[in-house]
């Protein structure tokens, strides 16, 4: 079947825009409003802590530069977005990210001005009534004082960014353009080459034969890459730790973390704890084992559905339904906005030509949150639906509960708001659906999520840290070196079920999550996070304090936020209940595939 043009979807299935801006020339007049505004930040320039009165006047200039930047950008990516092959609205892309470099250098007199300022005289200002409100802003901003450099070293390493870039872009070019891989075998038997995007296919094919195929001739094209993958990667971490010395913290790991003002102790209790609750994911394999009736399960079986897809063919309405129910928990006030996102069209629904792939949620503090989905009659597609509305639930509720300032949400808290929906609808299938056949597939999705997110991201966060400590040590990053410790903690995390293939020593080649700097651990706190406060939400004991923590933004630090809700993730209780919930779920899947 065809793919729809853009003009053919009906207008009921695509967001509107039109609350963002009228039309084009609308976009246009504000785009140009945003850099005139710019041009006249000169004047703070070097004037930032004369006075109270000019230090608010220079920020809340940046602020508002800021904001009505944010709201040319989101029209201009949504609109491109929903077709990309529309070439004026690519020009808007690009036109629109030009300007944010332009604002960014615009801006960056701010911080190291404000950091200049001493702190008793920065006490007397933020004593004025115009200034008592960012009190939280500046304190967290001061916190960096001790990691800032002086101007003209903060311009030198501002200058030479692309330089520190360099490595993780010499690994996009090689993973995605120029690393090409040998021909495989479909399901239908044809010859082809095989992708990045077939083999995770391939990997969930029943046929063994196939996916060791893929398998096997994936990773024969990263090992024969595998020293300049090295030589890549270990310059990247010397970066790290290079920016982490001239700024003065002890460690990357300092450097990465601490800025977002998160303990590194979250990072230490998240590794302690999933590696005592290890025998879970051994066990977990070992249902696998048992399943697929093999000897030893190797690492192309690790993926392969242990339960046949469900006939769950549901529509898009009928989705709608299916999230308020599960979502009821929240309380009416929560369910209220969802039915507005429905009703308002903050959500561009099905798929059309040029329509960019995936799912997201965006918006900005003066829009509604918008929604982009590609849908498809399936379970996966609910669960999509659930997700991002977690993530637009979160930001209508903060930025209507938080001045511009404080309006939005750091990384380290974002997954937690759109997981904790996945959990509350996992609940509701179970509860409402009673053949063992649907249970056992929800369960296996439950079960294989926690391992990809919790577990498989706690892995990577610990080799990660693992690179660094020894790159600072001085220990070269060799394929070898690094090929044989990545293997060792592999066969730590899934046990003595698992087969210790050689290919799979060399899977550090191929994940890109080791050049983003200490990001993935809070994948696997924000999943175990979300996994505990589901829990309290359907006991019915935790939902007014969950919306406390959405409606926090960044008023406040992430962990006190958070705590907000009922989970403090500085200890390691938090953990401890998720993998409570992972063994529940386990025993019941195990229940119901063995006889």
């Amino acid at each position: 079947m065809a793919q729809l043009l853009r003009n053919e979807v009906p207008e009921d299935l695509t967001w509107d825009l039109s609350t963002i801006f009228d039309s084009d020339s609308d976009w246009e007049l504000a785009f140009a409003a945003v850099k005139q505004e710019t041009e006249m930040l000169s004047r703070f320039v070097g004037h930032v802590g004369d006075s109270a009165e000019l230090l608010q006047s220079a920020l809340e200039a940046d602020l508002k530069i800021e904001r009505e930047l944010e709201k040319v950008y989101v029209y201009a990516h949504q609109i491109y977005d929903q077709d990309t092959t529309n070439q004026s609205y690519a020009a808007f892309n690009s036109r629109v990210q030009a300007l944010w470099a332009e604002v960014s250098q615009a801006t960056a007199y701010f911080q190291p001005e404000v950091l200049n300022i001493p702190d008793d005289k920065l006490a007397v200002y933020l004593m004025t009534d115009g200034l008592k409100q960012y009190a939280h802003l500046f304190e967290t901003l001061r916190a960096l004082k001790p990691h800032t450099l002086a101007a003209e070293q903060e311009k030198l390493l501002a200058g030479v960014g692309d330089i520190f870039n360099a490595s993780e872009n010499t690994f996009g070019a090689l993973d995605n353009s120029d690393i090409t891989f040998g021909d495989v075998h479909t399901e239908s038997g044809e010859t082809v080459a095989l992708t990045n995007g077939l083999y995770s296919l391939l990997l969930e094919s029943k046929s063994r034969d196939l996916r060791r195929e893929a398998f096997e001739t994936l990773y024969d094209s990263y090992i024969g890459l595998q020293n300049t993958f090295a030589s890549t990667l270990s310059s990247h971490i010397k970066g790290h730790n290079f920016l982490a010395k001239v700024r003065h913290y002890n460690s990357a790991r300092e450097a990465a973390i601490l800025p977002h003002n998160v303990p590194t102790t979250v990072f230490d209790t998240l590794s302690q704890t999933v590696a005592a609750n290890l025998p879970l994911l051994h066990r977990f394999v070992s249902l696998r084992k048992r399943i697929l009736g093999v000897t030893d399960v190797h690492s192309y079986d690790l993926y392969v559905p242990l339960v046949d897809e469900v006939d769950f063919d549901v529509t898009y309405e009928k989705a709608q339904e299916i999230v308020l129910a599960a979502l009821a928990p929240l309380g009416q006030d929560y369910l209220d906005i969802v039915k507005k996102a429905f009703d308002e069209r903050w959500i561009d629904v099905v798929e059309n030509k040029g329509k960019r792939s995936g799912a997201y949620s965006s918006g900005t503090y003066d829009t509604n949150p918008f929604i982009l989905l590609n849908w498809q009659n399936n379970l996966n597609n609910v669960y999509t639906l659930a997700h991002e509305m977690g993530h637009s639930v979160h930001s209508y509720l903060t930025r209507h509960n938080q001045d511009y300032h404080y309006g939005d949400y750091p990384i380290f808290l974002a997954e937690i708001a759109s997981t904790t929906n996945e959990s509350l609808l996992t609940d509701y299938l179970l509860k409402t659906n009673s053949d063992p056949k649907f249970q056992a597939y929800v369960l296996n999705q439950y079960l294989d999520g926690f391992k990809g997110t919790v577990f498989r991201q706690t892995q990577f966060a610990e080799f990660e840290n693992w690179i660094h400590e020894q790159s600072a040590a001085g220990v070269a990053l060799t394929a070898d070196h690094m090929s044989t410790y990545y293997s060792e903690l592999n066969q730590k995390y899934y046990g003595p079920d698992l087969f210790p293939d050689e290919e799979i020593a060399y899977e550090w080649t191929r994940i890109p999550h080791f050049y983003y700097n200490y990001y993935v651990y809070q994948y696997a706190t924000g999943e175990a996070a979300a996994t505990t406060l589901a829990e309290r939400i359907i006991k019915n004991d935790g939902a007014e304090d969950y919306k406390a923590y959405l409606k926090a933004g960044s008023s406040d630090y992430p962990l006190n936020v958070i705590l907000k809700a009922g989970v403090d993730m500085s200890q390691a209780d938090y953990l401890k209940q998720a993998f409570n919930v992972f063994e529940t779920r386990l025993n019941q899947l195990e229940s119901l595939l063995i006889k």
